[in-house]
């Protein structure tokens, strides 16, 4: 996507030259890739057609260059880029395997570039390239890293980690970094101090090896810190020291794979054994690759144990063969550090792995077609956010997977543009738009429609949602009808008379008047006729008049909770959808913020900022809605403000009587905490939007003693 960064001609030429460098030098791939790259700029301003690149340079740079239009044109349609059905998507679409390659590369020049294009920004526009920025890091993150992950390229997955965290998590990029600087002297000393006695003992064991450290990398370092809720002092290994056994080339030969390999595991054994002899191991540590590989071939045997100055260390112990395989990637922890996929996934990342492994610059993947998940289809909203359906599945199920309500009220649906009805049978690739109407209601033939449980589930509620409705319209009709007559109905008699009219559903007779199938007058003349031919009803069996019950109110009282005098604007101008405002975040009017589609149908409403923001992103990327605010009203929101200050006398007071001077914010409690001269407290206040609350940390923060004030 270097058209993001670079928008001249000559621009995109640099690029695509630093991007061809990396294939052929990092990656390894061929000419064809590399040619394909170096000509994308040309085809883009029309210097080059296709057909002349196709008699020019080939069928395979010709079929390389469509892919990468494929994926081009998949990124206009503006989907969520962390969803891992993007990620399969993405793959699906690239028949020929290096494209994705070539997308990988482009990222990795990308994010090189990105501190030199925000030196070169002014005041005027800095804001909007930290956002640009900003969006590039978080792809790099969640869809680039992962598919470098997937396919066995780990430097460059490390890389972009790295990278991605060195803008989006600035400090803690900066803190890490500048403690590895000041440690690395001592860590370097650690190393050598560690390595030179292992491999004296080593080698006079007759086992050829060379020993070397390795220090991780930042991000997994990062990573490590918010696992384990500690600081950059409390991660121990940051470092792994590796032991890679050299192959005698006079015996190799004479030996059979299987014999070879035995030998291989014994002298992995062998140096084990000396180096849980010279430090004590922790066996709860120990993991075994040897005995029982990977299932994409990773061997190795990783133990830690207490070295020198009572610190544990990781020792990675393999031979040459072993390590080249993963370092190449073929392993690279990929299953165990990265992201799970379904079995289907892991057959054919197996199959990749072997072809990039054995194939002659990578010809072979011209037939290598990604014919993965055929029994699902992706499709979009007009807005690009991409959805995962069961095959078989219908305009009917998009509709009720968007919206209960969308799905109550669907006519039909709009395929790339053509209207279908309820009944089409969604396909991989289609862009999805639901037509609706008022008038619209759910249907019993419906639920042989649907494919997906969800939405057979919305129909079935809907359709009782609607036979309560419709019987309480024609019980109000009859009602009526009988007050005109004047005359007193008795639910006995009308008991009477629905049998007497062959229902054996009472639910069933008053849906037929309510689709004016049944005349009410009919009913009340009936009525008439069997109320003459009975004897009066006497004794207990009168029904019981509704009046008679109260409604529990406490039961319905959550229910209109989110509902408020300001407007929230959902998806593609959707108003009036059923939502609730976050817990984990809280969010007020003004904040920016997003939607979340919970499995309940509902939305929940979160901050930008919210501390689940990046989970829910990666994770259920595909059910994240745009949301915004639209039209103010007088509501009023709770947020909760930590306050951090001297213990000084009156010091409290002066932060309540700013919030009680202001008729417009309300203290509905405070909970203070006073340690060691400071105190701590959380302000828990109602107001009305971010202007005020902007407004309320400003007073704050000016009241002498207060070091910090912060929503949280």
């Amino acid at each position: 996507m270097a058209d993001l960064f670079s928008f001249t001609y000559d621009e995109k030429k640099k690029m695509a030259a630093q991007t061809a460098a990396i294939l052929a030098e990092e990656i390894g791939l061929g000419d064809d890739a590399v040619e394909a790259c170096l000509l994308v700029p040309d085809v883009d301003e029309g210097n080059i057609s296709h057909d002349e690149v196709k008699a020019r340079y080939g069928e395979s740079v010709a079929r390389i260059i469509d892919g990468l239009g494929r994926i081009r044109q998949l990124y206009e349609k503006n989907p969520v880029v962390e969803s891992e059905n993007f990620r399969n998507l993405l793959l699906s679409f690239a028949e020929d395997m290096r494209v994705v390659l070539i997308m990988i590369a482009d990222r990795v020049n990308l994010m090189r570039q990105m501190k030199a294009f925000l030196e070169e920004s002014d005041d005027e526009n800095r804001e909007e390239r930290e956002a640009f920025v900003n969006e590039v890091s978080q792809e790099a993150a969640y869809l680039y890293a992962p598919l470098a992950h997937k396919l066995g390229l780990y430097k460059l997955k490390s890389e972009l980690e790295d990278l991605s965290l060195k803008f989006m998590e600035h400090d803690a990029y900066y803190l890490i970094r500048e403690k590895l600087n000041q440690t690395k002297a001592s860590r370097d000393a650690y190393i050598e101090a560690f390595i030179r006695p292992v491999e004296q003992r080593v080698k006079a064991a007759g086992i050829k090896c060379h020993i070397k450290g390795r220090t991780k990398s930042i991000h997994s370092i990062w990573e490590k810190m918010k696992k384990q809720k500690c600081g950059f002092e409390g991660i121990y290994d940051l470092f792994a020291i590796r032991i890679i056994i050299e192959e005698s080339g006079d015996r190799s030969q004479e030996l059979g794979e299987k014999e070879l390999h035995s030998r291989e595991v014994m002298q992995c054994w062998q140096a084990y054994s000396i180096v849980t002899d010279m430090y004590q191991p922790n066996p709860k540590r120990l993991r075994d690759w040897l005995s029982v590989p990977k299932s994409n071939g990773y061997e190795s045997l990783h133990i830690t144990v207490l070295g020198p100055e009572q610190k544990w260390v990781e020792v990675q112990i393999r031979t040459e063969r072993m390590d080249e395989i993963a370092e190449k990637g073929v392993a690279a922890h990929w299953r165990y550090k990265g992201v799970k996929g379904e079995a289907g996934l892991d057959d054919w990342l197996a199959g990749v792995r072997s072809m990039l492994e054995h194939a002659d610059g990578l010809e072979a993947m011209d037939q290598f077609k990604m014919d993965l998940y055929e029994d699902e289809v992706f499709v979009f909203t007009p807005r690009g956010d991409l959805y995962k359906f069961p095959v078989g599945a219908t305009v009917l199920d998009f509709a009720y997977h968007i919206h209960s309500k969308i799905g109550n009220q669907c006519t039909g649906g709009r395929i790339n543009g053509r209207v279908v009805s309820i009944r089409y049978l969604l396909k991989s690739g289609d862009q999805v738009e639901i037509l609706t109407s008022s008038t619209q209601k759910p249907r019993q033939e419906w639920l042989s429609i649907v494919k997906t449980s969800r939405a057979k589930s919305k129909i079935r509620l809907a359709l009782k949602e609607t036979q309560v409705k419709d019987g309480l319209f024609a019980k109000e009709m009859l009602e009526r009808k009988f007050k005109n007559r004047k005359i007193e109905q008795n639910e006995a008699t009308m008991f009477h008379v629905i049998k007497k009219m062959g229902f054996k559903e009472v639910s069933d007779f008053y849906k037929q008047i309510a689709e004016g199938l049944i005349d009410a007058n009919a009913v009340v003349d009936k009525y008439i006729e069997v109320r003459e031919g009975e004897k009066t009803v006497t004794g207990d069996n009168v029904a019981r008049s509704a009046s008679e019950f109260e409604l529990d109110e406490s039961k319905i009282a959550g229910l209109n909770t989110h509902l408020s005098d300001d407007v929230l604007v959902i998806d593609r101008n959707l108003k009036g959808l059923d939502y609730q405002l976050a817990r984990c975040c809280s969010p007020i009017y003004g904040d920016p913020i997003f939607g979340f589609v919970t499995i309940s149908g509902g939305i929940k409403i979160h901050r930008i900022d919210c501390p689940n923001a990046p989970e829910l992103r990666r994770r259920y990327g595909y059910r994240v809605v745009k949301a915004r605010w639209s039209g103010k009203g007088s509501s009023q929101y709770s947020i909760t403000l930590r306050v951090v200050g001297n213990d000084d006398i009156g010091i409290v007071n002066n932060l309540t009587s700013i919030i009680s001077k202001d008729e417009k914010l309300v203290l509905r409690s405070i909970n203070i905490d006073s340690h060691d001269g400071l105190f701590r407290g959380n302000l828990v206040v109602m107001l009305e939007d971010t202007s005020r609350l902007e407004a309320l940390l400003k007073k704050l923060r000016t009241v002498r003693g207060v070091k910090q004030v912060e929503r949280i």
